[in-house]
């Protein structure tokens, strides 16, 4: 099971190297008056690290909820 966990980690991490290599190309991205350049590949990851941040926020904030929700005894 470890030799799977490292491998699946290798395959990961090649997929992204490879990724970010075919999409250095620089993109403009606006938003209201902001304008923000900066290559696709990383673009794409503060993206996603930016939504596996909200999505734990909000995980914890429902989990939460309904602790409270529950009748206590």
């Amino acid at each position: 099971m470890r030799y799977l966990s490292i491998a699946l980690i290798v395959l990961f991490t090649a997929a992204v190297v490879v990724f970010m290599g075919q999409n250095l190309e620089s993109v403009t991205v606006n938003f209201l008056s902001l304008a923000l350049t900066l290559p696709l590949a990383l673009l794409v990851i503060l993206v996603y690290v930016l939504g596996m941040f909200t999505g734990s926020m909000l995980w914890a904030l429902l989990r939460r909820m309904m602790q409270h929700a529950s009748p206590k005894a």
